[in-house]
C-alpha cells in the first residue's frame, strides 16, 4: 500500500512514525488529536473507553497507545497495566491534566513509556511518540535476533549460517560417525576446540572421556609424562603408577591440541603408540592397551613443517585421515551479529545487567572489522562492551578501540593513482605478499586461497626473497 502523503512527509524527513491508538472519553480530543497526528505522519485510531481499546489490539496493527488517565470505567492506569500483562511489546504514553510527581510515579509503576500533560503540546507528545516507537523496534529487533540465535542450525555448540558454516556442519556430520583420526586446522581464535567437542558428542564415544592435551604450555619432560605416564614408584607412591592420558582417554577421545608444536623427540613415540594402540610408561616394561579416536588441532602450516622435517610425515599422515579446516571469521559474513548476541546474552546474563542487543551502528562496526584475533577476540569484544555499557543496546562507544576505529581500505593495495597499478607481474607479487600477509605466512592455506600448488607458490615467494636481496 502506497504511504499517504503525511507518511511520505514524513519518512522524507527521517521522523519516526507509525500506527497508534488514541483512548480519551471526550470524542473532540480524540478527533482533534488524530487531526494534528495525522499531519504528522502517524496513522490513527482512537476510542473512547479502555476496555474498547483492549479489543483493538488484537489485530496486530497498534505500535503505540496514548491514553488519558482519568476514563470512564477502567482508567489509563488499569489500562497500562493489562497491556503491560497482554501485549508488553506494546507502549503506552499517558496524557494528564496533573502533572504531579505522584501521577508520573503511578504511571510508570503501572507500565507506562511516558506521560505528557494537558493541555498538549503537540511537539512534545510527537517526541515522546517517536521514543516510544524507536523502543518497541529496538525490542522487536532484538527479539528477533534472539529468535534467530536460539533456532539456527548449527553443530552441537558451532554456530553460523554463513556458506562457508554450512559446508562445515556437511563435514562435521560425516566425520563425526567416523571412528577415524580427524586433523582440525584454522587461524588461532577460530574455535578449533569447540568443534572437537562438538564431534565427541556427536559420536558413538559421546558417553565415554573427552581428554585434552596441550602440545604447547608445558615442558618436553612433563609432557612425554602426561601422554605415556610414569612407571610404579616415580609418584610418591611406590604402588600407583602415573596413568598417562591414552589410557585416560581410552573408550572416548583423546583432543591433541597444537600438535603442530609436538617436540620433535616425541613425535616417533606418539606415532608408535597410536599404531600399536599400545602405552608404555616410561622407563618401564609395562604395557598398557587403550581404544581411542584421535582428534588434533594445529594453527600452524604442518604440510610446511614436514617438508621442512621439522614433523614426522608418518604421524602425519596418521592424523590426516579427516581434514577439517576452519574459516577465519571475517569470512563468515552476517555470523559475525549471531556470535555477538550470543556472547552478549552470555555475559550479560553473567553480569546480571539488561542488555538486550546492538545498535545498528555498533553492528556496522563489527561487521567492517577483520578480526584477526577471530571468534576469541569476538567473545573478549562482548565481554568488555557488557561490562562497559549502561544502555539497554551495546553502542559503538562501548566497543573496543580498535574495532571503534578501523577503517575498512577502499583497495586491495592501497592508494587509487594510476601510479599505484604497476606491470601485471607486479600485482601478482603484491597480492601474493597480501594474501600470505592476510593468513599469517600459512603457505599451504595461501596457495589453497590463490589456487596454485604449493611448489609454484614456493618457487614464486623464493624468487620474490631473491629479488628483495638483490642490490639496487
Amino acid at each position: 500500500m502506497a504511504a499517504s502523503p503525511s507518511e511520505a512527509a514524513a519518512q522524507a524527513s527521517g521522523r519516526l512514525t507509525g500506527q497508534l491508538l488514541l483512548v480519551d472519553d471526550d470524542a473532540l480530543v480524540c478527533k482533534l488529536l488524530e487531526a494534528r497526528l495525522g499531519k504528522r505522519g502517524f496513522g490513527v485510531l482512537w476510542t473512547t473507553s479502555a476496555e474498547a481499546a483492549l479489543q483493538r489490539l488484537d489485530g496486530g496493527e497498534v505500535e503505540v497507545i496514548v491514553s488519558d488517565v482519568n476514563l470512564g470505567g477502567m482508567s489509563g492506569l488499569e489500562l497500562c497495566q493489562r497491556v503491560a500483562q497482554s501485549h508488553p511489546h506494546i507502549p503506552v504514553v499517558v496524557m494528564t491534566a496533573h502533572a504531579t510527581l505522584d501521577t508520573a510515579v503511578a504511571s510508570i509503576r503501572a507500565g507506562a513509556y511516558d506521560f505528557v500533560t494537558k493541555p498538549v503540546d503537540m511537539d512534545v507528545l510527537v517526541v515522546a511518540l517517536e521514543r516510544a516507537l524507536q523502543h518497541r523496534r529496538l525490542r522487536t529487533e532484538a527479539a528477533e535476533l534472539r529468535r534467530t540465535v536460539a533456532d539456527v542450525a548449527g553443530f552441537g555448540e558451532v554456530l553460523g549460517t554463513s556458506t562457508p558454516m554450512k559446508r562445515l556442519y556437511e563435514r562435521l556430520e560425516g566425520a563425526a560417525i567416523s571412528d577415524g583420526a580427524v586433523l582440525i586446522t584454522g587461524e588461532s581464535g577460530t574455535g578449533k576446540e569447540l568443534v572437537a567437542r562438538a564431534l565427541h558428542r556427536g559420536s558413538r564415544r559421546r558417553g565415554e572421556p573427552f581428554v585434552a592435551l596441550d602440545c604447547t604450555t608445558r615442558p618436553e619432560a612433563l609432557l612425554e609424562s602426561e601422554l605415556f605416564g610414569l612407571p610404579h614408584g616415580t609418584t610418591g607412591d611406590p604402588h600407583a603408577a602415573r596413568e598417562d592420558v591414552l589410557q585416560r582417554a581410552s573408550g572416548g577421545t583423546l583432543f591433541l591440541d597444537e600438535i603442530g608444536d609436538l617436540p620433535a623427540s616425541i613425535q616417533p613415540k606418539l606415532l608408535r603408540a597410536l599404531q600399536e594402540r599400545i602405552a608404555r610408561p616410561l622407563d618401564s616394561e609395562r604395557v598398557v592397551p587403550f581404544d581411542v579416536r584421535v582428534v588434533a588441532t594445529t594453527n600452524r602450516d604442518i604440510e610446511s613443517a614436514v617438508e621442512e622435517g621439522t614433523f614426522q610425515e608418518d604421524l602425519y599422515c596418521w592424523l590426516n585421515v579427516v581434514r577439517i579446516e576452519l574459516p577465519p571469521l571475517r569470512a563468515r559474513g552476517a555470523d559475525i551479529l549471531l556470535l555477538a548476541q550470543r556472547f552478549l546474552e552470555h555475559h550479560a546474563g553473567r553480569a546480571k545487567k539488561a542488555v538486550t542487543g546492538l545498535t545498528s551502528a555498533a553492528a556496522a562496526r563489527l561487521l567492517s572489522y577483520p578480526w584477526p584475533g577471530n571468534v576469541r577476540e569476538l567473545q573478549n569484544c562482548m565481554e568488555r562492551a557488557v561490562a562497559l555499557t549502561v544502555q539497554e543496546r551495546v553502542d559503538v562507544d562501548d566497543l573496543p578501540e580498535a574495532v571503534r576505529t578501523h577503517h575498512r581500505s577502499e583497495s586491495s593495495f592501497g592508494g587509487d593513482g594510476a601510479s599505484e597499478f604497476g606491470t601485471l607481474e607486479e600485482l601478482e607479487r603484491r597480492y601474493i605478499l597480501k594474501v600470505m600477509e592476510a593468513v599469517g605466512g600459512h603457505r599451504t592455506r595461501a596457495a589453497r586461497i590463490l589456487g596454485l600448488d604449493r611448489k609454484t607458490l614456493y618457487r614464486k615467494l623464493g624468487r620474490y626473497l631473491a629479488e628483495d636481496r638483490e642490490p639496487s
